[in-house]
């Protein structure tokens, strides 16, 4: 059952709160931050703190906990990826610093894996540009060789990035070995988005220390507040990177492109908290309460005509389990966006999507408070009993 006062402060607003069974997606707020974290957070209240030393000591915590050499609290992943193009390009010329996103003079192109843009449906390197980067595609759509990269370097390449999804891996694209062993043989930096790579916990740094210059991590789903990301990387990487951000930016009187990536001093304790939360916690015990919540809805779907129930076994990443529903049109009169526009119509709202680049619907119980999956599983029910 839903609360009475459930989503109260939303509808004070005239603002409609939704149940959410899509999963940690930031439009609809990201995350839930841990109770340890929201005490963190409301202690460091108590008092203030220069910024750049608190990214200094936060930032050598968090790279210890997760065995990398440098570490930095930033307004995002996408906020990492953009810093980090940035450094990589002006370095540490304060200069350069103040002249991105006007590139001239710099090298300013970042190489990326055809397949890893379209093929894998990568919406996020936009982020890699906004500081003033152009990306380059190399490879094809089909596949990516060692040739191919080989091929792409010019005068102008700054980088190669690598989206990492150990999910589902790619066994057409270039590995990120290989990418890293050309990239650093012509003297290149090798970025990689590994936003959701939370778990197991080697991935926490695991393609840092595999040889890459940085990799990008999204604190949230570890608990911490969604505008919360974390640049892992090697010392010199991290500290230009560091020259970049709104910290800086202020600290040292230097106007880098990080000034509207701001985050506050709660945040950072926040993240913080959040992984030495996740480096610590029982993963057992999170893994089969999301199997069972997940479960629960399985079971109040399954035998309907025209709904296929596919369980998701995965628990690497951010997400574990879920469930995939395929709705069968000409047995429910529906499509899979029929029912997603009527659950999003219903008392109350419950939000699912289907993926642009596919035909099923995909439900993770991330978002979903105690309790609600037994709401989404008897809307859901109800849809198709009608």
């Amino acid at each position: 059952m839903i609360a009475p006062d459930w989503g109260d402060i939303y509808k004070a607003l005239g603002a409609q709160p939704v149940i959410n069974a899509t999963g940690s997606v930031t439009l609809l707020g990201g995350s839930t931050p841990a109770p340890e974290v929201k005490e963190a957070m409301a202690r460091a209240d108590g008092a203030y703190i220069p910024l750049m030393e608190l990214q200094e000591k936060a930032g050598r915590f968090i790279a210890d906990m997760v065995d990398v050499p440098a570490a930095y609290i930033t307004s995002g992943a996408g906020s990492a990826l953009t810093l980090a193009t940035a450094a990589i390009m002006a370095g540490d010329d304060d200069d350069k610093i103040e002249q991105l996103p006007d590139t001239t003079g710099m090298k300013n192109e970042i190489l990326i894996q055809r397949r890893q843009r379209y093929m894998q449906h990568y919406w996020y390197d936009r982020c890699l540009e906004l500081a003033g980067a152009k990306l380059v595609d190399f490879g094809t759509d089909e596949r990516t060789t060692r040739e191919d990269l080989e091929k792409a370097i010019g005068p102008n390449t700054a980088a190669v990035h690598y989206y990492a999804m150990e999910q589902s891996p790619d066994a057409d694209a270039l590995s990120l070995e290989d990418t890293i062993e050309i990239a650093h043989a012509n003297g290149l930096p090798v970025t990689v988005d590994s936003a959701g790579q939370i778990f197991p916990l080697g991935n926490l740094g695991k393609y840092v220390r595999m040889g890459a210059d940085f990799q990008c991590i999204a604190a949230k789903y570890m608990g911490a507040p969604q505008s919360v990301g974390l640049a892992l990387g090697s010392e010199d990487m991290i500290y230009k990177l560091g020259l970049q951000s709104f910290a800086s930016y202020e600290g040292r009187r230097v106007r880098g492109v990080g000034r509207p990536h701001k985050i506050d001093r709660q945040e950072m304790i926040g993240a913080v908290a959040a992984v030495r939360r996740w480096m610590t916690m029982n993963h057992e015990d999170r893994l089969v309460d999301s199997d069972i919540r997940t479960q629960t809805i399985v079971s109040s779907l399954r035998g309907i005509d025209g709904l296929r129930v596919e369980p998701i076994d995965n628990i690497i990443g951010h997400q574990p389990f879920g469930l995939n529903l395929h709705v069968d049109e000409s047995v429910t009169g529906m499509t899979a966006h029929d029912v997603v526009d009527q659950l999003k119509q219903g008392d109350p709202p419950i939000w699912t999507r289907v993926k642009d680049w596919e035909d099923f619907i995909t439900i993770h119980v991330f978002g979903l408070n105690e309790g609600e999956e037994k709401i989404v599983g008897q809307r859901i029910a109800d849809l198709f009993k009608r």
